[in-house]
């Protein structure tokens, strides 16, 4: 997923995108309408993030002119928080408005529910004879059923968004669990391990596998 982030504070910017990466997210910066406009141009975000207080063309008519030509979404954001602000900001074509200062959690929810709105999401993940529904929230081993709890099916679908990418065990607390999680610390690995049963129990290969002191990857046997 490509995210284009529009603000002329550098260290606003900067901060966006290791936050926006970490999720997963590929990120293009841009500090000035014209670099928006370009990068809109080269690229094709799926999402824009958008600054209101910009030098030159401000982030309300920027939004207006990117609404004229394209449907991407929208994400203002902005220091300014009256009722007249926001009405502006989304009369201006933008889908949803945060005001700084904001919580990272908070931005990558609405940036997620965004990108929800945007994309067919029932369309099947697949990963070798397994299959999951994301809106169904079912799960298949070639013809077979499989029980998943709330959190097993979260586990799997965040492994099989990010097939053969290993991902951290902060990753998997942050995602699943949220960022303030201080759960047992254990909590990750007995989750895998009722994972990995059900999916062998039906004759799925051992997909996921552990990178020792790391975290876990979804990848094909070795052979």
């Amino acid at each position: 997923m490509r995210l284009l982030v529009v603000d002329d504070d550098q260290r606003i910017r900067d901060s966006l995108k290791r936050q926006l990466s970490y999720e997963g997210y590929q990120v293009d910066l841009a500090g000035d309408a014209a670099e928006a406009f370009r990068q809109i141009a080269e690229h094709s975000p799926e999402l824009v993030i958008l600054d209101v207080m910009l030098p030159g063309i401000d982030g309300l008519e920027i939004c207006r002119r990117i609404r004229q030509a394209d449907d991407v979404p929208i994400l203002m954001l902005t220091a300014k928080g009256t009722l007249d602000d926001k009405v502006g900001g989304l009369d201006s074509g933008a889908d949803d408005y945060l005001v700084k200062p904001f919580q990272p959690e908070e931005l990558l929810a609405r940036v997620r529910a965004l990108l929800r709105r945007r994309l067919p999401q029932s369309a099947p993940l697949k990963f070798g004879i397994v299959t999951l529904d994301p809106s169904a929230r079912q799960v298949w081993v070639n013809d077979k059923s499989v029980d998943l709890s709330s959190k097993e099916f979260d586990l799997l679908e965040f492994l099989m968004r990010h097939p053969r990418q290993v991902l951290t065990r902060e990753m998997f607390y942050d995602r699943i669990w949220g960022y303030d999680f201080s759960g047992e610390s254990n909590i990750l690995e007995v989750y895998v391990r009722y994972l990995r049963s059900k999916l062998e129990a039906v004759g799925a290969p051992k997909y996921i596998q552990t990178v020792r002191g790391v975290g876990y990857v979804l990848r094909e046997e070795a052979a």
